[in-house]
């Protein structure tokens, strides 16, 4: 069937229904290859975004998982976040806690997490907690194990005008009409390759100028800038509060309409048919991918991860000729050998980094009983032509990566 002969929507459903199951890419030993695993299909188009959903090559499915995603967590109250200066308020009463002792006070880049439900925790790199002191956004995957211990959690601040506490403990970004969110790709990628907070608020600033631009504020009047370099339009230094301007959430829902207006029947398709995830275009270029062990979790963050990437297509920039299905698959495909980098816990996860030309690969690998399958991929291309990287997993001098 030729998907060009039937409407959006239409495409979107029948790309999702011709996937199949696959297992988790191991992670372990050697670089990560995607070659013949992966298939892109037919892209789903509204203005300057385009994605292209992703499918298993092959039969094997890991099944359901055990994760509970944040969104989930918070709701139920199971999962709780807060300053680390208040981290003796969330241990409970259930024996010693070894270390709680090391918490200092509140800090820009460390958070505390308990997982208090009998679920493990799964966080993805660019998801936003608001409260606090300061938003922030989650700066990496990883996996926190069920139990309720404190866990220390890295994260960076995207409000960057406010150090004065708006509650006790964060919420999930999004939690009204407009729903849950997380960082657009420019954000999710300087959480993620920069590590600098520096770059982070850069990316924000940047982000934030460009709703303003797409999207002004009904009183936004002249656009003057803060002390911190932050464009006052909205009224505030917080990207998660620009996120949920009515403009900008109209705006963002309009880039992601063919996906969002049968959003139900999208879904149904997706868990009944196993899609596992998508490659996204902004504006003719390859820009991301994310892709997941299975139907069950890219369901979960289906619409999270397209709103972030509508986000990022009301950016200015240079538009390209539309790319293709092949376009997408050699992205997916490019070897990812080159330099790399890892941590983890012991019996909960692994997370990788991979470096290669100008692409960056980041694989969230499961330990944990019954897993031991790849959870959550995300590929990106690198911006500009050279790109300075301070790697924090290894003691060694900063790398260039071209």
């Amino acid at each position: 069937m030729n998907l060009s002969r039937i409407g959006l929507a239409g495409a979107a459903l029948f790309a999702l229904a011709a996937c199949e199951q696959h297992g988790g890419v191991m992670a372990a030993g050697g670089p990560l290859e995607t070659a013949n695993v992966f298939k892109v299909l037919a892209p789903i188009e509204s203005g300057n975004l385009l994605l292209f959903p992703v499918v298993r090559a092959n039969g094997k499915s890991p099944g359901a998982t055990p994760f509970l995603t944040l969104d989930e967590g918070i709701k139920s109250g199971q999962v709780e976040v807060t300053e680390a200066g208040k981290v003796r308020g969330l241990v409970r009463p259930r024996g010693g806690r070894p270390g709680v002792e090391n918490y200092g006070g509140d800090q820009v880049n460390t958070l505390v997490l308990v997982n208090n439900s009998n679920q493990p925790l799964l966080l993805l790199a660019g998801e936003i907690v608001t409260g606090g002191k300061q938003d922030r956004v989650i700066a990496k995957d990883r996996i926190v194990r069920a139990g309720g211990d404190p866990i220390d959690l890295s994260v960076f601040c995207i409000e960057h005008g406010r150090w004065t506490e708006s509650s006790a403990t964060f919420g999930a970004a999004g939690k009204g009409s407009v729903g849950s969110f997380m960082a657009q790709p420019t954000v999710r990628q300087e959480t993620m390759v920069a590590k600098s907070q520096q770059s982070v608020w850069d990316s924000v600033r940047g982000a934030m100028s460009e709703m303003a631009a797409a999207a002004p504020p009904a009183s936004s009047g002249q656009m003057n800038a803060s002390p911190y370099g932050e464009p006052r339009s909205f009224g505030t230094t917080s990207y998660a509060k620009a996120m949920q301007d009515s403009n900008v959430s109209a705006k963002v829902d309009e880039a992601a309409a063919p996906v969002m207006r049968s959003r139900e029947q999208v879904l149904a398709k997706l868990r009944e048919e196993h899609a596992v995830g998508v490659v996204v275009a902004v504006r003719g270029e390859i820009v991301w991918a994310d892709l997941f062990a299975g139907t069950e979790l890219l369901s979960r963050y289906w619409t999270k991860l397209v709103r972030s990437y509508a986000a990022e297509s009301l950016t200015e920039g240079e538009t390209h000729s539309a790319p293709t299905i092949a376009d997408a698959q050699h992205f997916l495909d490019a070897p990812t050998g080159g330099t790399e980098s890892s941590e983890g816990e012991v019996g909960v996860y692994r997370y990788r980094e991979l470096r290669s030309g100008g692409t960056e690969t980041f694989v969230l690998e499961s330990l944990l009983p019954a897993t031991g399958y790849d959870v959550h991929i995300s590929k990106l291309r690198l911006k500009g032509e050279e790109r300075r990287v301070k790697p924090q997993f290894m003691d060694r001098p900063p790398i260039i990566v071209r």
